[in-house]
C-alpha cells in the first residue's frame, strides 16, 4: 500500500511547487497523474508547465486528447488513471480516496496554506484517509526546505 504525502504550500504558489515535485516523481521513474477539480484550472496548469525552462521540461498532456495512455504526466479532472501512473498529485482539493492511495506508490496532496478553505479541506482529507488506515505524512516548508512535521 502506498502513502499519502500532504504538502502545505506557504513559500510559493502551486505553479512553482508542482514542477519541482513532478520532476522528483519522474526521477523516481514514476508516471504521474495530476488531478484537479476544475478543467479551466488544469488548462492553466498545463500552460504553466509549458513555460518552464527548456532544461527542466516535463513531458505532459491534458486528458482527453486521444494520447492519455502515452503521457508520462497526465493532467485530468477525472478519477481514472489511463496512463498507468504510480504517483497521483491532487491539487485544489481534488478528491483522493483510500483506494487511490492504495493503488499508487505515492499520493501527493498539495494545498495552499494561505487559503483557510484549502487548509480545512486538507484536514478533512487527512482525517478521512487516517480513518481508512492509510499511511500519511505531512510536510511543510521551513527555511526553504521541506520538513516532515507529522507521520501516521
Amino acid at each position: 500500500m502506498g502513502a499519502a504525502y500532504f504538502y502545505h504550500l506557504t513559500d510559493g504558489p502551486l505553479e512553482a511547487t508542482l514542477p519541482v515535485l513532478l520532476g522528483k516523481a519522474r526521477q523516481a521513474g514514476w508516471r504521474v497523474v495530476v488531478r484537479g477539480p476544475d478543467a479551466a484550472r488544469m488548462d492553466w496548469l498545463d500552460d504553466r508547465l509549458w513555460l518552464g525552462p527548456e532544461e527542466a521540461f516535463l513531458p505532459h498532456g491534458r486528458a482527453g486528447t486521444g494520447f492519455d495512455a502515452d503521457q508520462p504526466i497526465l493532467l485530468t479532472t477525472e478519477a481514472d488513471v489511463p496512463n498507468g501512473a504510480a504517483c497521483l498529485m491532487s491539487v485544489d482539493g481534488a478528491e483522493v480516496s483510500a483506494e487511490d492511495v492504495g493503488r499508487m506508490e505515492r499520493t501527493c496532496i498539495l494545498f495552499d496554506g494561505n487559503d483557510p478553505a484549502a487548509v480545512a479541506r486538507a484536514r478533512d482529507q487527512w482525517k478521512a484517509l487516517a480513518e481508512a488506515e492509510c499511511s500519511l505524512q505531512y510536510w511543510a516548508r521551513e527555511g526553504g526546505r521541506w520538513t516532515k512535521k507529522s507521520e501516521r
